[in-house]
């Protein structure tokens, strides 16, 4: 039976970072009832709807998952496990934010079968989170990292961002030490990207905050992945690092091009039915309720992809992993070889040093280091 992932959207937050431009909301009373009710609707819906899969990865993301409280998550768990097959090794991951957990509430979430927290820590510098928003400073990280080991969770991640207003090349480093040195099996290092719309990009506009010059950026991305592979943390994606075992099961699907459903407020979904199909869920609160309420799944578009879409897409989310794209697996999932139907994009890598050749003799297309920094400019030459 094939595997697949399931991903449940909490759009809510204690407070909104200055830099965030996800569908989520302030909450100050955590996660409202009427929005776990509602997800319990779609969990049963969504399950009678789509074709028998076998689930290997559980992701809660936000928003800030860590507001359920630990009743909340063993109900949601409940209903999942009732509803879809999934597997007794899953992967079960909850983003966590620290200030948001309580010893009592991670026991909870561990007895539910919670095998993997995320953490959100950024920054080690609490002038750099204040600036960001976020509602913690490093002591609160490390008070998390001491709850987590106190209820046994051995497996979590820790994010950490660069390109910071007024960050330097020293402090990222920093947070990167501090971060492996809480024990994380797993650290994502990712540039801050300035979405329009949102208080930071209006701050940063105004003149009022100045980001790194793009060199500085550049050199502070490359010292982060030096300390990281000097630490045992193997590279394995554009912005993801694991010691050996550790790797992101759920995120290794969807860099696969694997099928997943995404359950909440404006969740995504991917499976194969009649063709590839993408769907989405409406992002509007209100409308999410009330069709849940008289019994119908908050969709808001559905899309069956043609195949040279779909294996762009599968070039695309591929080549941001340092494994890369299977020859083997794009010749079974599409009945053409890659070579042929990319030919003269590869040609381009290589001619521009983007190409890994020795991931090419094993079997699989991928980009080396200096292709990955460039990947968005390698793909161009898919679209042509």
């Amino acid at each position: 039976m094939k595997s697949a992932g399931l991903y449940l959207h909490i759009p809510y937050c204690v407070k909104k970072c200055s830099y965030c431009d996800f569908v989520s909301f302030p909450s100050a009373e955590g996660v409202p009832a009427d929005y776990c009710a509602a997800l319990l609707t779609e969990i049963a819906l969504t399950a009678e709807a789509l074709p028998e899969r076998e689930y290997a990865t559980l992701f809660f993301g936000g928003g800030t998952p860590s507001l359920l409280s630990g009743a909340q998550m063993t109900e949601l768990l409940r209903a999942l496990r009732l509803h879809f097959r999934i597997r007794p090794d899953a992967e079960i991951t909850v983003e966590c934010n620290p200030g948001t957990v309580t010893e009592e509430k991670l026991a909870a979430y561990r007895a539910a079968g919670v095998n993997r927290i995320s953490v959100g820590l950024q920054s080690s510098d609490d002038g750099l989170l204040r600036a960001l928003g976020r509602i913690h400073d490093f002591a609160a990280f490390e008070d998390t990292v001491r709850l987590l080991r106190q209820t046994g969770f051995q497996n979590f991640n820790v994010d950490v961002m660069h390109g910071l207003p007024g960050q330097t090349g020293a402090q990222y480093l920093d947070a990167l030490r501090r971060a492996m040195d809480s024990g994380a099996t797993h650290i994502s290092a990712y540039g801050l990207i300035l979405e329009e719309g949102t208080p930071l990009y209006r701050t940063v506009r105004a003149g009022r905050a100045l980001l790194p010059e793009e060199d500085e950026t550049a050199d502070m991305q490359d010292a982060g992945i030096d300390l990281l592979e000097q630490n045992g943390f193997a590279r394995y994606e554009i912005s993801n690092f694991a010691r050996a075992g550790f790797c992101c099961r759920h995120n290794l699907n969807y860099w696969a091009n694997g099928e997943y459903v995404g359950l909440g407020l404006a969740a995504h979904s991917a499976m194969r039915q009649d063709g590839w199909t993408r769907w989405s869920n409406t992002e509007q609160p209100r409308t999410y309720l009330a069709r849940l309420q008289a019994q119908r799944r908050p969709l808001a578009e559905t899309m069956r992809l043609p195949p040279i879409e779909e294996m762009f897409e599968t070039v695309m989310l591929g080549l941001r992993t340092v494994r890369g794209v299977s020859l083997a697996g794009f010749q079974a999932r599409f009945g053409a070889a890659l070579p042929d139907v990319y030919g003269e994009a590869v040609g381009e890598l290589r001619d521009r040093g983007w190409l890994d050749e020795s991931a090419l003799v094993a079997g699989f297309l991928a980009l080396n280091r200096r292709g990955l920094d460039l990947q968005n400019a390698a793909l161009q030459y898919f679209l042509s």
